[in-house]
């Protein structure tokens, strides 16, 4: 794994030993990126179910102001750790070892929208997509904004999250890769 463009391309990424987590291949990476854009303008990216921080890393170095990162396994938040000090990218960075779920109630209480939303959960936890919903319900997800879920085939997620409409889908094996934007904000 490796970051793949921007001011720390090409910067190796440590992977997480064991089958706990999904890292983001670098070139399911790299579409992502060319889908939603390969370069930012400022923002705050939220990576939900970070892991190594393969997505959130990538989006500070294309230009993301911020990046703040959820991950739960003790294991999986120790090489996120290393991963965001390897970049440099501590002061831009905010790293919680929470729930995913504890984690959006208390950004919920917190001043902060996000330009980018990265959510990449264990794929047999369908419920967790339903963060999203909360999300947009309290206007954490800027209008210009973008969301992007990864599942599996077999997991089917709805046209909309509110203002944020199912815009393109591509699938790479076994994964697929959603993105919602806001219809009022382009």
């Amino acid at each position: 794994m490796r970051v793949v463009a921007g001011e720390r391309k090409g910067m190796p990424l440590k992977a997480i030993t064991g089958n706990t987590t999904r890292p983001t291949t670098d070139k399911v990476k790299e579409s992502i990126f060319n889908i939603i854009g390969p370069f930012f303008d400022g923002g705050i990216a939220l990576d939900l179910f970070a892991g190594s921080g393969g997505l959130g890393i990538e989006s500070l170095s294309r230009g993301a102001e911020q990046a703040v990162f959820i991950e739960k396994d003790a294991k999986a938040f120790q090489v996120l750790q290393e991963n965001i000090k390897k970049c440099r990218y501590e002061d831009c960075s905010e790293l919680f070892r929470i729930d995913a779920k504890r984690a959006v109630k208390a950004l919920l209480k917190r001043d902060i929208t996000f330009k980018l939303v990265f959510l990449d959960p264990p794929y047999h936890h369908k419920e967790y997509y339903d963060l999203v919903q909360i999300l947009v319900d309290n206007d954490k997800i800027q209008h210009d904004g973008i969301i992007l879920c990864e599942h599996a085939k077999e997991v089917e997620l709805p046209q909309r999250f509110g203002d944020f409409v199912l815009k393109r889908q591509e699938t790479y094996g076994g994964t697929i890769i959603s993105v919602y934007l806001c219809e009022s904000g382009v």
